[in-house]
């Protein structure tokens, strides 16, 4: 995992198109209409977006991790706790032999237990995506109605996941042990 730059836009959005058709071969809804808005985001000044790289030079994940989530559908307790805010995670569906979407959500949960942070905290539209991430370790914590759409707000605690730092230094194919 490594910090996107202005130069990964190209190959950043690239990996989202083939994500969007995807999906649509599936009638599920994409981000087809936000690509450009996503792979700009590559060479924001916060610094928040992040990428997997395969090998060096192939972009098969995106993800931006938050210092905070959105105030809405969180308690006031919760928001208080510290969580980094985990969205706009995107793979390339060629590469999910491989689970990038696992691996990008144990590092940053791996991250977050090591920058002192209590939770691991993200939001879905789907039912389908709940159940994906449950067997990443994530919880469903709530269900809010926001604009017009249903909203699954999951979150994880965070825990040192050893083996991970090793897949990502020597490129496994096979994914570490979740804690």
């Amino acid at each position: 995992m490594r910090p996107a730059v202005a130069a990964d836009r190209p190959a950043v959005a690239k990996m989202i198109r083939a994500r969007c058709t995807w999906m649509e071969e599936r009638g599920l809804p994409s981000w087809r209409e936000s690509v450009d808005d996503l792979a700009s985001q590559c060479d924001n000044p916060y610094g928040d977006v992040w990428l997997l790289e395969l090998d060096g030079s192939r972009i098969v994940g995106r993800t931006t991790i938050q210092e905070q989530g959105p105030p809405w559908g969180w308690t006031e307790a919760e928001r208080a706790e510290p969580a980094h805010y985990l969205n706009t995670s995107v793979t390339d569906p060629a590469m999910r032999h491989l689970r990038p979407g696992t691996l990008m959500a144990w590092w940053a949960v791996d991250r977050a237990f090591r920058a002192g942070r209590s939770w691991v905290r993200r939001d879905c539209l789907s039912p389908e995506l709940v159940r994906y991430y449950s067997d990443q370790g994530f919880h469903l914590v709530h269900e809010v109605e926001r604009a017009k759409y249903r909203l699954y707000l999951l979150g994880r605690r965070t825990e040192p996941l050893e083996g991970l730092s090793a897949w990502f230094r020597e490129g496994r194919p096979a994914l570490p042990s979740a804690g």
